[in-house]
Order: structure tokens, then sequence, then C-alpha cells
């Protein structure tokens, strides 16, 4: 009888001790899978790491890193075969009016580069600021202006090509030499929040 005893207590240690190993493993397995969920990245996340752009929306940010990469993938370093320079493709004419001579300098300079930027949007946002105005939520060729399509426009082409091109209503065209246009940036830049740039006659960088 006591060997019966011993053997049922042992018996039930070993099932206790199972049961115990059994619902650990149920738990270890149910919280990798949820962290396995939890690390899966979005499409969009999957997209922005695949090309290095950050996922920031329609802020001032989002507008100037897409500019960033359709220009140059977003590359400091960057001079392409028509001499233009850095992150956003500064022409040596665009950048000498903010008194920049150094060419080297700016390329080796991100901070002088993102200066140049804001500077020159807020150049060409109050050139513009009459045209901005009068176009913005009207449709051109079905394509709706907004104040971030007109300014990337201006970025491509200058502010004299945008100013005609929305006083023709669409009649005025240009091109750059890789074929992006106007209208083509409007559509492609449009809806972003630029109201962060002030307009101003005469920026300093």
């Amino acid at each position: 009888m006591r060997k019966v005893i011993i053997f049922l207590s042992l018996l039930l240690v070993v099932v206790i001790i199972s049961a115990f190993s059994e619902d650990t493993n149920n738990t270890n397995n149910s919280t990798n899978f949820t962290e396995s969920i939890n690390f899966v990245p979005t499409e969009q996340e999957v997209i922005s790491k695949e090309y290095n752009i950050p996922f920031i929306g329609n802020s001032f940010n989002g507008f100037r890193d897409a500019i960033a990469f359709k220009e140059s993938q977003g590359r400091y370093h960057v001079v392409n075969t028509l001499g233009y320079l850095g992150k956003y493709q500064f022409g040596k004419s665009t950048l000498k009016r903010f008194k920049i001579h150094n060419t080297q300098e700016f390329l080796n300079t991100p901070e002088l580069q993102e200066e140049a930027f804001l500077a020159l949007c807020s150049l060409n946002k109050w050139i513009l600021r009459k045209d901005i105005k009068r176009s913005v939520g009207k449709k051109i060729n079905g394509v709706e202006i907004t104040e971030s399509g007109i300014l990337a426009a201006a970025h491509l082409a200058g502010a004299g090509n945008v100013k005609k091109y929305l006083r023709s209503y669409g009649e005025y065209t240009f091109k750059d030499a890789y074929g992006s246009s106007i209208q083509h940036y409007i559509r492609e830049f449009s809806g972003y929040n630029t109201s962060f740039i002030i307009a101003n006659r005469k920026p300093v960088v």
C-alpha cells in the first residue's frame, strides 16, 4: 500500500511539472507571435525604408524631403550632368543670388543647403504671392493648384516661368532638360503644408 501511494505521488508530480512546462511554452509562443506582429512593417514603412524616404506626411518637412528625393534622392554631394548642385540641385546663378560663391563648401555643408532651400522658397513665395492668391483652389488642365505645387514648380522652372504658366491657364509650357514640366511638379507636389514659409523679398542665407 505504501509503494502504491509513493508511486501515485510521483506520478502526480510528473503530471504537474509537464502541465506547467506546456503552459510556459504556450505563453512564450504567444508572446513571440505577438511581438512578430508588432514588428511587421507597414507597406508605407517598407517603401520609405527601401528608398530612404522618411514618412512624414504633408508637413513642410514632408515637402522638403519630397523635393530633395525628386532632385537628388536626398544626397547632399550630388552634381548632375548640367552642373546643378547638392540635395536640391541648385544652379550657380541662384547660389550667387544668395551670395554663395564657393560651390565646394556648399556641397560639403548640409546646413547651408537647407538654409538655401528655405531662402529660395521664401523668395519664390514673395514673387508669386499674387498668383498664389489668385490661383490656389482652381484647376488648370485638370490639375488642382496648391501653394506647395506652385512653390515646387518654381524650384524646377523659376518663379517667372511659373507665373507665365498660371497666367496663361496652362497654355505656356516649360520642361527642363530631363523632361520634367511645371504641370507635373504642380500635380506631384500638391497638398503639402507650406504655410511655414514666409514670403520674403530679400531672404538671407
